[in-house]
């Protein structure tokens, strides 16, 4: 089956379920006036409400968040480490639900939601862990008569805005470490997909941490909110994970305070396929790169650079994975293709392969969009892409694989490293040597050899040139929440 078929629909028990989350968590109403409904991209149906918040309510969250901040940071790390391992057993034993809501607000796969709840718990667990590890440091003066002491304290309250495409993942990613280095928070999701992070964070108080310490802001104004709390001199840290436009804003502002900042901004990621890769697992590998989340990833797959001898081989293999996915809601069973999260998204993504075209490329197959209510577009294949098409030089997000041929590694290399972004690179060969050469040689934070999902709690995320400074998860991600603090204690001569 294709994903020219009809479109496949939500499980009735699911959606009751996730109906019975939403008013769990109280979101089932408009509370005010002025609530913000959150929508089903299925078929664009109203799943909940949150408020709509100003920056009165923003700027008395900061106030809450740094009075209980206080307490907080003179809390021992073992304290903190058992209440982060609490958050995250709750948020296993909800996993269920978790990923429901995930889907429905967001429109994933159900597997790709339930994918991200425990990648989203495991950071949690790592810093549950990472808690009681980060120590200072003791060392002698050069010149003796010293002793030379570091520590590391918490930075302060810290602003996180999260984005909509891992509406859980990239909440627990930065709750997770500011809580474990001992540090208040203010979180801003996504207005598309809040209702995640406020169920994460209802469990996070569920688990100890206390209720004014985490707060979260709804708000359909992110301007007025960013240049309100990042004016608060109580705010001593941003994070922001989004679109690098957005992240040279929240930059400027940060620069007023000298804040500590933290952005994980746009990619372009090259996926690079060399004569001698399996191809077998080049396909999956690409397969997994691109449709993770539908493509709505920032570390996707964006230009597919294959080596001539290869290339018919992996583009046939890979067209023939991607024409085979069902689609529909991804409460539905079968569907390996959601929604994209709203219609926006669907015209961009019309537009990037109507100038591909335009400009000489291959269209070997073209999924249908779905004519009615619903935000779909079908997995898309676009062979010989120009190197100037718009597809090509900006981030695509969503379902198209974007196909260029290259002759020798140097050209490759040359080709990938040719765009002022610097997120994630992919590079598929049997050969070590080339492995290396080329992971090397990409000007990428991040590089997935023979690998298409290379993210893990464990490893530092995070990109170069304008794809980001500072990094999140692994120990790094901790230190982004911390300040080194020097101690030079003189001693007394003895002799």
């Amino acid at each position: 089956m294709s994903t020219s078929d009809v479109l496949l629909e939500p499980d009735p028990l699911s959606r009751a379920a996730v109906a019975k989350v939403v008013a769990r968590i109280g979101a089932d109403r408009a509370a005010v006036p002025n609530a913000i409904p959150v929508r089903d991209p299925h078929d664009d149906s109203v799943i909940g409400y949150v408020p709509d918040l100003g920056t009165a309510e923003a700027l008395d969250a900061v106030s809450r968040a740094d009075a209980a901040g206080r307490d907080w940071a003179a809390t021992t790390p073992r304290h903190r480490a058992d209440v982060l391992r609490r958050w995250y057993d709750l948020l296993i034993d909800n996993a269920d639900d978790i990923a429901l809501l995930i889907t429905l607000e967001m429109g994933k796969t159900l597997a790709d939601a339930r994918a991200e709840v425990t990648y989203g718990a495991d950071f949690v667990r790592w810093y549950a862990e990472e808690t009681t590890r980060h120590t200072g440091t003791v060392r002698e003066a050069p010149m003796g008569g010293a002793r030379l002491l570091t520590r590391r304290v918490p930075v302060g309250l810290a602003v996180l805005i999260t984005p909509w495409n891992f509406p859980l993942a990239m909440a627990t990613r930065k709750i997770a470490p500011a809580l474990a280095a001992g540090c208040a928070a203010v979180t801003k999701p996504a207005t598309l997909t809040p209702l995640t992070t406020l169920f994460a964070v209802q469990l996070a108080v569920a688990a100890g941490v206390p209720g004014d310490l985490l707060q979260t802001v709804t708000t359909s104004n992110a301007g007025a909110f960013s240049n309100a709390v990042l004016a608060d001199p109580r705010v001593r840290k941003v994070s922001f994970t989004g679109s690098t436009g957005v992240g040279k804003v929240l930059l400027r502002l940060a620069a007023d305070n000298v804040l500590k900042s933290s952005m994980e901004l746009g990619g372009n990621a090259p996926f690079i396929v060399f004569d001698d890769a399996d191809l077998e697992r080049a396909v999956e590998g690409a397969f997994n790169a691109k449709m993770r989340n539908g493509g709505q990833s920032c570390i996707a797959a964006n230009r597919f650079l294959v080596q001539d001898g290869i290339a018919d081989a992996f583009v046939e293999g890979l067209t023939e994975r991607l024409t085979s996915l069902r689609m529909g809601s991804g409460l539905a069973s079968g569907v390996g293709l959601g929604p994209m999260v709203d219609h926006n998204a669907v015209d961009r993504l019309h537009g990037l392969v109507d100038d591909a075209v335009g400009r000489g490329a291959k269209l070997l197959t073209h999924g249908r969009t779905h004519e009615g209510p619903g935000s779909y577009f079908g997995a898309t294949v676009v062979d010989h892409v120009p190197a100037d098409a718009e597809v090509a030089t900006t981030e695509i997000f969503g379902p198209i694989a974007a196909v260029q041929r290259f002759s020798t590694q140097e050209e490759a290399v040359t080709r990938a490293n040719d765009t002022e972004f610097g997120l994630a690179g992919y590079v598929f060969t049997e050969s070590l040597d080339r492995a290396f050469h080329v992971a090397d040689s990409l000007g990428t934070g991040i590089v997935g050899i023979n690998q298409g999902v290379p993210s893990n709690a464990a490893a530092p995320f995070g990109g170069v040139k304008e794809s980001g400074l500072g990094r999140e998860g692994s120990a790094e991600g901790l230190e982004e929440y911390q300040e080194i603090r020097f101690y030079n204690l003189a001693l007394r001569s003895t002799s």
